[in-house]
């Protein structure tokens, strides 16, 4: 009697798909195809300047529940295949990238808000809430949820976990680690489990809330959060400081860490950066100066503050204002969005992190910079905590390829951000590492840190499933 034929186990996103239509027929998950194409990048990735890819994206699923989420895990861990947690794709590090045999699992259903407690000063939130969203349904209760990267419209709590995004307010109230106190996650072998505590304190065991945030992906699946809510400030004012260089006004942020005034928001913006917005948006800011602090005070004392910051800053030869409402209001907008470049330019952008004493240094190696590689360079600040994010541009010759960036422009980002480690800083403030800072980030991190990091991984997720060839 012959024996019975060997069972040979199938693998890969085929079987995972035909499992799925067969034992979870409920899940929304989509094959690869040209529709799912815009789920192979994020917002910094993406094809520019209108060229066409006429690819097929990544498999896609959009669960509406954590047990759905520890379904598809359970699923692609079965069958070997990848899983590539996405927010709302408005990432500019590559870390929300996959490919066709890959899948993507996409948290934009899961976008309740579970609780707020004002009285614990939490909200409970699901990953695919907006940002935007949040405080919109807490500002009515005269509470909000400080972290507000400029992404804030459109990008998710979850994606702001992820990469432990920061924003304009972080000079007061810090990144997104600071207002997260507890996590559901869900691991590499489908469980689901919750790490950090409900109360403001807790120090029980190793603080796994701080290592998943900022994780990018690479250890679990957040599938809700607790987050620390404030109440609203009594009142917030803004302050406008324009120089007449970029030079004095790089070194004029000293002068507000020596008062002893802390604003909310300290934004700094170049003179190429207040050019580029005026030929956007015809703001006549550089009517004004050549360089702008864009400062927002809060809290109590506001006359008071706004006193003390412009003795401080007229000391070091500002011409300071307090501006109207809707005045703040349009200033703010253009920070946020005006910087925009248009189809006849390529560009690189970034984002590093240095110590505060060291933002004039690095905006004074830009010239040198510009002349070793033949480009432009310009960068606004997040100046209350050494956060700039770089712009690198060169026009396009008639003829040439708007898809194909040159080398050049790499180079000198990369030299742009050795000059930030050069000081004592780092290769990402905000936008985290994923697949465009791989290497960079290599060069910050020694050998025996990096091995620890994967370790770390490899307990986590011995197989690899998660957000394989990203931020680590």
């Amino acid at each position: 009697m012959s024996a019975p034929p060997a069972t040979v186990l199938r693998t890969g996103l085929s079987a995972l798909l035909e499992a799925v239509a067969a034992e979870a027929p409920h899940l929304d998950v989509r094959a690869p195809s040209a529709a799912t194409a815009p789920f192979a990048w994020d917002a910094g990735t993406a094809p520019r300047h209108g060229e066409g890819v006429e690819v097929d994206g990544p498999a896609v699923a959009f669960p509406t529940t954590a047990l759905e989420v520890q379904q598809l895990v359970r699923l692609a861990a079965r069958y070997g295949v990848s899983v590539v947690p996405r927010g709302a794709g408005s990432g500019l590090s590559g870390g929300a990238t996959a490919t066709r045999d890959q899948l993507v699992v996409s948290t934009d259903r899961l976008d309740r808000i579970v609780e707020v407690s004002p009285a614990d000063e939490i909200a409970v939130v699901e990953p695919g809430v907006l940002n935007a969203a949040l405080n919109e349904h807490l500002a009515p209760l005269g509470l909000f949820y400080a972290p507000d990267p400029a992404s804030w419209r459109i990008s998710t709590i979850g994606g702001n976990i992820a990469t432990n995004a920061g924003g304009l307010r972080c000079a007061k109230y810090g990144v997104t680690r600071e207002s997260v106190l507890a996590l559901d996650v869900v691991l590499a072998d489908g469980s689901l489990v919750s790490i950090g505590h409900r109360s403001i304190k807790g120090v029980t065991g190793l603080d796994l809330v701080s290592l998943f945030v900022g994780s990018e992906g690479v250890l679990g699946i957040v599938v809700a959060a607790t987050v620390r809510i404030r109440p609203l400030p009594v009142a917030r004012r803004t302050v406008t400081a324009f120089f007449a260089s970029t030079a004095a006004g790089a070194a004029a942020i000293g002068a507000i860490t020596a008062s002893r005034v802390r604003p909310s928001v300290i934004e700094f913006l170049d003179e190429p950066t207040l050019d580029g917005i005026d030929a956007a948006n015809d703001s006549g800011l550089r009517t004004r100066g050549a360089a702008l602090l864009l400062i927002e005070l809060d809290g109590f004392g506001i006359e008071e503050q706004t006193a003390e910051l412009t003795t401080a800053l007229e000391a070091v030869g500002a011409r300071v204002a307090v501006e109207s409402e809707a005045d703040a209001e349009t200033l703010w907008e253009l920070r946020r969005s005006g910087r925009r470049l248009g189809d006849g330019s390529w560009f690189v952008g970034g984002d590093v992190a240095v110590p505060k004493s060291r933002i004039a240094d690095v905006f004074a190696g830009f010239p040198a910079l510009e002349a070793r590689y033949g480009v432009a360079v310009s960068a606004v600040a997040h100046a209350g905590d050494g956060n700039l994010h770089p712009v690198i541009t060169l026009p396009i010759p008639a003829g040439a390829d708007p898809a194909t960036v040159p080398a050049v422009l790499h180079d000198a980002a990369d030299d742009l951000v050795r000059a930030a480690l050069s000081v004592g800083g780092t290769v990402s403030g905000e936008h985290g590492i994923g697949t465009v800072k791989r290497d960079l980030a290599a060069e910050e991190l020694i050998e025996r840190v990096r091995i620890a990091q994967l370790a770390i991984k490899h307990a986590l997720d011995p197989a690899g499933l998660f957000n394989p060839g990203k931020a680590l």
